[in-house]
């Protein structure tokens, strides 16, 4: 069975994150969704295995619900 790796894999996460932040710089907040979306779809064909990617969906739900649980 597959299983989603939650180790790091980034070859450098600062040159991610950096360029991440810089994508959404000066958007709107209904352009930087779509960008997010487009994001998503990308990287989730990517991985391609569905899985895998019901993990990672479960996971972030879950982070959601905690991050936002007092509200």
């Amino acid at each position: 069975m597959s299983e989603l790796n939650l180790d790091s894999n980034f070859s450098d996460a600062d040159a991610f994150y950096a360029a991440l932040a810089d994508i959404h710089r000066d958007r709107s907040p209904e352009d930087s969704e779509q960008i997010n979306a487009r994001l998503i779809l990308l990287l989730a064909n990517q991985v391609g295995d569905q899985t895998i990617l019901e993990q990672a969906l479960a996971i972030a739900g879950q982070m959601n619900s905690e991050t936002n649980h007092d509200k």
